[in-house]
């Protein structure tokens, strides 16, 4: 078994983790079972070549063909303008320039020789126009249901209990990818090997959502019920903008949408405009909710051409909005919209934002513990200083800030704010940085935003912390207070500076405080600890400016915890490793 740390799981129950965690982890070696074979004629055995099939529909505006890709890198020449494709993201640039002029003859010619993909994986070079066509008259057409499973696939590796003649398991063999899985079963339905599939094995929807099946059975209906349970986008166009007019309306109604880039004649005005909020409604009324609270109305319509889906906006005041946008392109909860001349909307979808009222802002501060993820005060960030101290709001107004182990108590309001919104007041004595009127300007169950009403510069932003419940971070809670810690590696960058706390001790107390006791065996160090999740675990330290602690004082994501040892970097915007920091358990 891998170590238990490298999954970052840190479950202290074995059986669960391997039951429920990558499936390369724990894997049951299937018993010789006749029934559970897979038969090179059955419906699952289909199923699964077909889930493993290479899907060639992402790059249809290419090549018009469903059944195969053109490998990149590639020079096409578009509209009479030579472009490089080097990667995915350059079919918008293609769409793009479809998009520009709404009435020409869109062209697009491929300069070859290039390699294809056909959806059997194989790789074939193509060496003119005329060859390129022979294999494209061999898809199916635009808009015809095709042979491969597009909204599921296999999280891998997977593994096969290979059989002889009398169903004696001979052989072990792992696959890693759709096109090994593919190829294997082949195998199978070519009578050359007796197989079965080890389970569990994972699989992985459209939306990124994860099952864990079982046995055949289960394994069979879960890719029925989810083969056609999203867009495969098999047309020529690209982008998912295949939309029908009812469609597109649905899913612009299903939920808020928040801006999340805007681009108005080639000026980015993302500052002004983010997180603005948009409610498409029915008889194509649109509510746009700005930061502030403001509710400003407009109009909404969509229609259909050859070219794609367009979305027409209309507002009195929000004139940048007001125009029709194409539907550059279509993920997964997101929406981009585009129109010639340097103008771009990313709207992101975000089902969980709710009316903002007071009820609501009360009934969401008391359900958990939240703590500052962001705090900006006359334009100095001050989110260190809380790092490791989250609030607590109760019922009775009362809210408590856990400094050091220590409960410092104030009190909270919830007061409207003429008609534009809600502010909430915090009391807490010695904490100027908090005592402010903060009005609310967006409220969803685990994300409080907020602006300083005499400035709206001075900006705090509540994660909700719910550790009841999270065995991950009590498991975390139950290493660090068991025992005291030493600083076994101390790294900034390339440089080793573990002697700076060489015979220091740390001692991590249920409270939330933390003591640092020095070489000669005296408490010259107090800070907060906490533990939390923010698309993954972190620990959250903070001793204030006393040295050496301060440069301990950081958000610390953890990447390795056991018994005896926790591993934590501290990781850049572009994830790269800035520093290490690695506690061992004092013996």
């Amino acid at each position: 078994m891998k170590s238990f740390m490298k999954n970052l799981l840190l479950l202290p129950f074995f059986a669960l983790i391997m039951f429920t965690s990558c499936q390369d982890e724990v894997t049951e070696i299937t018993d010789p079972n006749e029934a559970e074979a897979l038969v090179a004629d059955s419906n699952l055995t289909a199923m699964v070549s077909a889930t493993a099939k290479f899907d060639g529909s992402k790059d249809n505006i290419i090549d018009r063909a469903n059944c195969l890709s053109v490998n990149l890198p590639v020079t096409v020449v578009v509209n009479g303008l030579e472009i490089i494709i080097d990667s995915e993201e350059d079919y918008k640039t293609i769409e793009a320039i479809y998009n520009e002029f709404e009435d020409d003859d869109d062209r697009l010619d491929i300069v070859f020789p290039i390699v294809i993909i056909t959806d059997n994986h194989d790789e074939i070079t193509i060496n003119s126009a005329a060859e390129m066509q022979e294999f494209v008259a061999k898809c199916k057409g635009e808009n015809e249901e095709d042979d491969d499973i597009e909204c599921i696939d296999f999280k891998y590796p997977i593994s096969f209990s290979i059989f002889n003649p009398n169903f004696q398991i001979i052989d072990v063999i792992s696959v890693a990818n759709d096109r090994e899985l593919h190829r294997f079963i082949k195998r199978v339905k070519d009578a050359e090997v007796i197989a079965s599939i080890n389970y569990p094995v994972t699989l992985v929807y459209a939306d990124g959502s994860e099952v864990v099946v079982n046995r055949n059975q289960e394994l069979a209906s879960t890719i029925e019920e989810a083969k056609d349970a999203c867009d495969e986008d098999d047309d020529n166009d690209y982008g998912d903008d295949d939309f029908t007019k009812e469609r597109l309306d649905n899913l612009l109604k299903s939920c808020p949408w928040v801006v999340y880039e805007f681009e108005r004649n080639q000026d980015n005005l993302r500052d002004v405009y983010v997180e603005y909020v948009m409610n498409f409604k029915e008889d194509n009324v649109v509510k746009v909710r700005k930061r502030n609270g403001d509710l400003l109305t407009g109009t909404w319509t969509t229609r259909v051409t050859d070219h794609g889906a367009l979305i027409k906006l209309e507002f009195e005041t929000l004139v940048d909005f007001t125009l029709e946008w194409f539907v550059y392109d279509l993920e997964p909860g997101k929406i981009k919209l585009y129109q010639s001349g340097g103008n771009k909307i990313i709207l992101k979808k975000n089902c969980d934002i709710v009316d903002i009222t007071k009820e609501r802002i009360a009934n969401y501060l008391q359900e958990c513990l939240w703590r500052i993820s962001r705090l900006s005060i006359d334009g100095i960030d001050k989110e260190k200083d809380y790092i490791g101290t989250p609030f607590k709001f109760f019922e009775d107004n009362v809210v408590k800030l856990r400094v050091k182990g220590e409960l410092v108590e104030g009190t909270y309001n919830i007061l409207a704010y003429n008609t534009a919104g809600f502010v909430l007041q915090i009391n807490l004595e010695d904490r100027p940085d908090l005592q402010l009127e903060w009005f609310v300007t967006f409220l969803e169950s685990g994300l409080i935003k907020l602006e300083s009403l005499g400035n709206r510069e001075n900006k705090m932003v509540l994660k909700r912390h719910c550790p009841d419940g999270d065995d991950d971070l009590n498991f975390i809670d139950d290493v660090l207070i068991s025992s005291d810690w030493e600083v076994a590696l101390y790294q900034d960058g390339d440089i080793n500076k573990t002697e700076v706390f060489f015979n220091y001790t740390f001692d991590f107390l249920e409270s939330g405080r933390i003591k640092a006791i020095n070489p000669n065996n005296v408490v010259d160090g107090d800070g907060s600890w906490l533990a939390y999740r923010n698309e993954g675990l972190y620990l959250g330290l903070h001793f204030g400016p006393e040295e050496p602690y301060t440069v301990l004082n950081h958000r610390w994501k953890i990447v390795e915890i056991t018994q005896e040892r926790i591993e934590l970097k501290d990781l850049n915007a572009n994830g790269a490793i800035e520093r290490i920091l690695v506690l061992e358990k004092k013996a």
